[in-house]
């Protein structure tokens, strides 16, 4: 075979095993791919599941909350009072517990979930002084329900032994601290700056505020004493050249013990004058009375919330009567409840017991 030939050859064979190798590489890539779509498509399902199941978890039912509130049938709105310790039932077995109203009347029942709207609810409420009540509702999701309840008649209650007690007179007593200042005298002092002026500044602080002139810093201090505070403090040029001067800081706030002044001068030498009233704080409780609302049996007042040593006093059958309420309430004549409301004020609420009456 010639050169020609075997070379021909040569590139004939290079030119098959090439095509080989290529065709190797590509089915490689082919498998690499298909793996790689597997890993994809395998990850999309894991990541499809757990969304799901995420979807499924947050649509699991959760219990639900019928709202509502227990008052006392009249047909007087001022006498529709709240009815502390009514205890609701679900007859139809819906609910997951009691409910039972607060001072407010207000109740709070936790139904079981899966409750559709309209479903109807028959619901039991029950309290010591008032008639049972049975009450069919059509349950909604975001309705208040408003339940009125009838007084027991007062034939029907138990007899008290005895002739009926007269509660007259009654008023609210307590207490709040106020702060009072009693007046010691004054305090002033001068003080002199002294600077020569039109010297100018060339970057040596203290300069004027504007930079251009040599200034002198002054400073000053004003002590009330042990106890003591200072009212209404001032700082001002007296004498020199005043307009060349400023008050840097003065710290002259109500209510400190110690000011201190400080000041600049860039002129000549310019005088200073401080001065306040002194006052020595104290703090001293003040009584205050006020009135109730009587509606009916029931005693309604609200107290600030700093109010301290609460009572009421009361005409008891023509006696003058002292009944503090701290720390819980407890009268001879009434049952009170008291709700702390979110700005720490107190709303109390007082209904007279049987074999008394307010006159």
């Amino acid at each position: 075979m010639n050169a020609t030939r075997k070379k021909a050859a040569v590139l004939d064979l290079i030119r098959c095993e090439g095509n080989g190798i290529l065709t190797v590489f590509l089915s490689f890539g082919e498998q690499m791919n298909r793996k790689r779509k597997i890993v994809l498509w395998a990850g999309a399902a894991v990541a499809s599941g757990v969304l799901i199941l995420l979807l499924t978890l947050s649509r699991r039912e959760k219990p639900l909350t019928l709202t509502g509130v227990v008052i006392r049938q009249d047909t007087d709105p001022r006498r529709q009072v709240p009815i502390t310790g009514v205890e609701i039932t679900a007859l139809n077995g819906v609910a997951l517990r009691n409910g039972i109203s607060d001072s407010s009347g207000l109740f709070h029942l936790s139904l079981r979930p899966g409750l559709k709207r309209g479903q109807p609810i028959l619901l039991m409420f029950q309290h010591p002084d008032y008639k049972p009540l049975n009450l069919s509702q059509s349950f909604e999701k975001r309705m208040l329900y408003v339940v009125r309840m009838s007084p027991i008649a007062s034939t029907a209650r138990a007899v008290p032994s005895g002739p009926t007690r007269f509660i007259a007179q009654v008023s609210i007593r307590y207490s709040v601290k106020t702060s009072t200042a009693e007046e010691i005298g004054s305090a002033m002092k001068t003080f002199e700056v002294v600077n020569t002026g039109n010297v100018e500044c060339r970057g040596q602080k203290p300069c004027s505020p504007d930079g251009r002139w040599k200034a002198a810093a002054g400073a000053m201090s004003l002590d009330a004493g042990e106890g003591n505070e200072f009212r209404n403090p001032r700082v001002s040029c007296i004498a020199g050249p005043c307009p060349f001067t400023k008050i840097d800081s003065d710290g002259l706030a109500n209510g400190g013990r110690v000011f201190n002044v400080s000041v600049r001068d860039w002129s000549d030498p310019a005088t200073f004058l401080i001065e306040a009233e002194v006052v020595h704080p104290m703090t001293a409780d003040v009584v205050r009375q006020s009135s109730p609302a009587i509606l009916g049996r029931t005693l309604n007042f609200t107290l600030p919330a700093e109010a301290e040593g609460v009572s009421i006093e009361a005409e008891v059958d023509g006696t003058h009567v002292v009944f503090p309420l701290d720390p819980e309430p407890c009268l001879s004549w009434g049952e009170c409840n008291v709700k702390i409301e979110k700005d720490r004020t107190s709303t109390y609420r007082c209904e007279l017991k049987p074999g008394f009456e307010f006159r």
